[in-house]
């Protein structure tokens, strides 16, 4: 991208107003920070009807066993791969169900690769050794909305029959062009001058919590707003399980205890157990028969 063109971008658009910041007390710093980081949700409430249509049809292939994939490069790439690595601890997805790629690799997480996200051709063979297809979703995420790696991968993935969303946070993106679905979150210029990591990354970050945290909710990862996939792999994430089995039958602990030993610590089944007065071996049924829809498997 050539400086005039950067020159166009809201996201890169020069504030005079705060051109004297470095000498300003740091607590005047914090709160003109603090006022910009405000608009941002306004910014992407402006987009909920267009993050709600994607989010109904990623979910829709999803439920075909398809699979959600971020692809973007530097903090958009990053933000991809933390909200993927949260999946798993949180709903108890296998790591193969949502997936994030970032331009240069997992090297790029900590530090930049050269020309790596000036390339739709990398773009191209990442998801190619994904094998991705009609059912995946690909999620190109670029606060220009110009970067050619993450336009490069909804232009493959598209060309291979997956649904995909473009998110930028620049109006008329080529990426929310390229993309089935374009989110264009335009939280404007930024307090230090092309910084995106900042107002765009909160942004990014917000929706991204929605596609994956809404998309589990339709495919039945949670009972109401509680986490019943989660998986207890530790030991605050054990304590947690028990307060959610709490939480959804208002069992005595004793019991509860006993449901979650009985259903080797699987939140699920043990509050089918308990609400529903089935055996363990019955409550896997009803819920491999809803396809893993607790609500659905109560209502049986």
């Amino acid at each position: 991208m050539n400086p005039t063109e950067l020159a166009t971008l809201t996201t890169e658009a020069f504030r005079p107003e705060l051109a004297d910041i470095d000498q300003l007390p740091t607590a005047e710093i914090a709160r003109l920070m603090n006022a910009e980081d405000q608009s941002v949700p306004g910014a992407v409430a402006t987009q909920l009807p267009r993050i709600a249509a994607a989010i109904d049809a990623a979910a829709e292939r999803m439920a075909r066993c398809g699979r959600l994939v971020y692809a973007g490069a530097g903090t958009a790439g990053r933000l991809g791969v933390l909200d993927a690595s949260e999946c798993p601890p949180t709903f108890n997805t296998d790591p193969s169900q949502v997936v994030a790629l970032i331009a240069g690799g997992p090297t790029a997480m900590l530090e930049a690769v050269e020309g790596a996200e000036d390339s739709r051709e990398l773009a191209a063979a990442d998801l190619t050794a994904l094998r991705v297809g009609p059912d995946d979703t690909v999620v190109g995420i670029s606060a220009s909305g110009r970067t050619p790696y993450a336009v490069g991968a909804v232009e493959h993935a598209r060309a291979k029959g997956a649904l995909t969303i473009g998110l930028s946070c620049n109006a008329h993106s080529a990426l929310a062009a390229a993309a089935e679905h374009g989110i264009e979150v335009v939280v404007g210029p930024e307090f230090l001058t092309g910084s995106t990591r900042l107002k765009a990354g909160t942004a990014q970050k917000l929706v991204l919590n929605m596609i994956s945290t809404i998309t589990m909710i339709r495919l039945g990862k949670t009972y109401g707003n509680l986490m019943v996939d989660v998986r207890a792999s530790n030991e605050k994430l054990r304590a947690r399980s028990h307060r959610i089995v709490a939480l959804a039958t208002g069992a005595p602990d004793a019991e509860i205890e006993a449901a979650l030993t009985a259903t080797d610590g699987e939140v699920k089944p043990a509050i089918l157990t308990l609400l529903a007065g089935v055996d363990p071996e019955t409550a896997a049924e009803l819920l491999t028969k809803t396809g893993g829809h607790l609500r659905a498997a109560l209502n049986q």
